[in-house]
């Protein structure tokens, strides 16, 4: 019989105090007002601009994200998270150019972004700081590219550590902060990015909508590109970026609090078949919880009955607000295939740790009785009454 599979150890990123948060949310209202009169917040336009090329309101809207992530330019563009980061790219590499990334398994649309660009991928473990130096002095990279989150559950690698030994290596970096920014002390970009990338979509913006942050001559390329109208992020959708950004960091500091607390409190035994917690950044900032039965494809069904969402729209969007139980990502269960029977990761999103303890122990109650014979009402099975 083989040995009951196990969590590994996990590294979370660090987080933002509701202090920090809030802190965070006053600067950004300075920077809006340093870039906008109060009229102009109520007056979105639309269209190709001569000159600007995108409608004014988007391109005062850059220049808020700009200056509030202390970068030189910022674009704002459809596509969300992967839309930034196939821009971003595309901006930077030539078929055949070579790139360095993360020996791990990527984002799915990652991956078939890489695909499609033809580039010249070398890998290297970040974890490894003598593995990472000796691929950047190999020469075959101009480019790295760095997911700030995590690719695997073990990664330990530190984000401004990895950027750094680039920049002294003079191999420029990009780096993908999908569901990092504004959780994170700092993104990619002031860690010493050339350019971060992320949806801000996942910030609670407009579906659709990412952002290119970093250098002028990346942004500009970003730009270029872009320059049909049917590609523009419009007015109105660059306001509503601002508009959901403005609360974001407290509610992500409040959801990070609640992730602790509902990892400790599952860790001291508070909800029966519970057998590992750990807290991950895989995706979101999330808790891994690995359960004694192998019920974990069967947990998010069971658990939407209760309350919990179903499955994830952004993983942070602006329609998620109830607490998400789910399989792990793709990218982590292709590392660890051999825990999708036990373990489900626990998104609290809005709610308190109460609500998401009592929906756990709603739900494996329920499939325990599922399991009991004679129990009229298996999750998703036939009733007593159907037969």
């Amino acid at each position: 019989m083989s040995p009951e599979p196990r969590l590994p150890r996990t590294f979370p990123l660090p987080t933002v105090s509701l202090s920090e948060a809030t802190a965070v949310q006053f600067r950004l209202l300075e920077c809006v007002a340093a870039h906008f009169e109060g009229e102009q917040l109520f007056a979105p336009d639309v269209g190709v601009v001569p000159g600007l090329g995108r409608p004014r309101t988007t391109a005062r809207a850059e220049a808020v994200l700009a200056d509030f992530f202390g970068a030189q330019d910022a674009a704002l563009v459809q596509g969300a998270g992967t839309g930034a980061i196939r821009a971003a790219l595309t901006a930077v590499l030539e078929p055949g150019d070579g790139l360095l990334v993360h020996r791990a398994p990527p984002y799915p649309t990652t991956a078939v972004t890489l695909r499609g660009l033809g580039a010249r991928i070398t890998e290297a473990d970040f974890n490894d700081p003598g593995e990472l130096r000796a691929a950047l002095a190999s020469r075959r990279v101009r480019w790295a590219y760095v997911q700030h989150a995590r690719q695997r559950l073990a990664d330990s690698y530190d984000p401004g550590e990895v950027l750094a030994a680039c920049r002294a290596a003079g191999v420029r970096t990009l780096v993908d902060d999908n569901y990092t920014a504004l959780r994170t002390p700092a993104c990619g970009v002031q860690l010493g990015a050339d350019a971060s990338c992320f949806s801000l979509f996942k910030l609670h913006g407009p579906e659709g909508v990412g952002v290119v942050l970093g250098a002028r001559d990346v942004v500009a390329r970003v730009r270029e590109d872009n320059y049909s109208g049917g590609g523009q992020v419009q007015g109105q959708q660059a306001l509503e970026v601002l508009q959901a950004l403005t609360h974001v960091p407290v509610l992500w500091a409040v959801q990070s609090a609640v992730v602790t607390e509902v990892a400790e409190r599952l860790a001291a035994g508070e909800v029966p078949g519970v057998a590992e917690v750990r807290i991950a950044n895989v995706q979101d900032r999330c808790v891994l919880v690995r359960l004694t039965a192998p019920v974990a494809r069967e947990v998010p069904a069971v658990a939407a009955r209760f309350g919990a969402a179903p499955y994830p729209v952004g993983s942070a969007s602006r329609h998620e607000i109830a607490p998400l139980f789910y399989r792990m990502s793709r990218s982590a269960l292709r590392d660890t295939p051999e825990l999708a029977d036990h373990t489900v990761r626990v998104n609290p999103m809005r709610a308190g740790a109460d609500l998401v303890l009592t929906i756990l122990r709603r739900t494996l109650d329920a499939l325990a009785a599922s399991r009991t014979p004679g129990a009229p009402d298996a999750p998703g099975g036939a009733t007593e009454k159907e037969g």
